[in-house]
């Protein structure tokens, strides 16, 4: 047994080494778990920034709404002398989810306020002429929101 060589044995975990290696390709579960959680904060930062932007468009159309609804008051005055709280016969259209209600219409004024569920709690109003007006409106012909 003597005259056996030592290499025998190194020869054989030499060989178990080279293809343990060979193996190994891929990622391990900690570097695995390391991706998910920084994804996970990524996600958690960018989630509440896109909320807040998709908040700013919904406004921004309640208020383009409202915009829209005096040209469209002022042209049907044109033609009748007196202002409508009749959305249809305005011709007025609303964006989508936008609710806009003309909450008075006389001969010598208007006023409305719209909103969208999707802003809440942003309620925005506009008022002309001789009417009272409409909270948060406090100028005559300037949009206000809450």
């Amino acid at each position: 047994m003597h005259g056996i060589p030592a290499t025998h044995s190194s020869v054989g975990s030499s060989a178990l080494t080279t293809m343990s290696r060979a193996h190994r390709s891929g990622f391990t579960l900690v570097e695995l778990l390391i991706v998910v959680v920084v994804i996970g904060i990524l996600a958690a930062i960018a989630i509440p920034k896109f909320q807040s932007t998709k908040g700013k468009a919904y406004l921004a159309s309640v208020k383009s709404d409202l915009k829209n609804l005096s040209t469209a008051e002022e042209s049907f005055f044109n033609e009748h002398r007196i202002y409508s709280a009749d959305l249809d016969s305005l011709n007025a259209t609303s964006s989508h989810g936008v609710i806009l209600i003309v909450t008075n219409a006389t001969a010598s004024g208007w006023s409305a306020t719209a909103y969208h569920p999707n802003s809440w709690p942003h309620t925005c109003a506009l008022f002309y002429g001789a009417v009272a007006a409409v909270a948060p409106a406090t100028a005559e012909g300037e949009i206000a929101c809450n």
